[in-house]
Formats: C-alpha cells, structure tokens, sequence
C-alpha cells in the first residue's frame, strides 16, 4: 500500500513539478557518444567487470553493457564512464 502511494507521488511530483524523471524516480541516466563512450549515472554498484562486458546494479535490476576493449575512465560511487566498442546495452530485471 506503501509502495503503491510512494510510486503515485513520485509520478505527481515529476509530472506537475517539472523535475526530470530520473532524480524523482531514482532511475538511471545513460549518455553514449557513438560506440565508444557509455557515461551512466545513478547506479548502485559494479557488479562485473571485464574486456568486454560490464555489469551494474540499478534501483530495480540489472544494466549489462557488452562489446569490445573495455577500459573503465572514470568510477564514482554512482557515476561511471566506459571506453571501448560498445555493441550492446541491456536492462536486466530481477
């Protein structure tokens, strides 16, 4: 019931606020420069990581990146930046 109240005020609040949808409803914001630069923000932690794939816990679920020489520029606690061949970007849910 809780939830469900939560939920309805976070979408009221974004909607008749004007407050962009990722900071009320804790949702990530992805920016990608062609292939070869991912910038996510608002993650919850590094899950996996190699070469080529990098995994990410969200709010609710999984965000999976896979592709090609994987270099990791920058890591904050809820920001990361990520260079290399991207092929794919995918939500997981749990």
């Amino acid at each position: 019931m809780l939830k469900k109240f939560r939920s309805r005020m976070n979408n009221w609040i974004t909607n008749n606020m004007e407050l962009p949808a990722d900071v009320m409803m804790d949702l990530p914001r992805i920016t990608m420069i062609g292939q070869i630069h991912i910038y996510i923000e608002n993650h919850r932690g590094l899950l996996t990581f190699s070469d080529k794939e990098i995994r990410l816990l969200l709010k609710q679920g999984q965000l999976l990146v896979k592709g090609d020489s994987f270099v990791i520029r920058t890591i904050l606690p809820e920001e990361i930046l990520l260079e290399g061949k991207i092929s794919q970007v995918m939500y997981l849910e749990e």
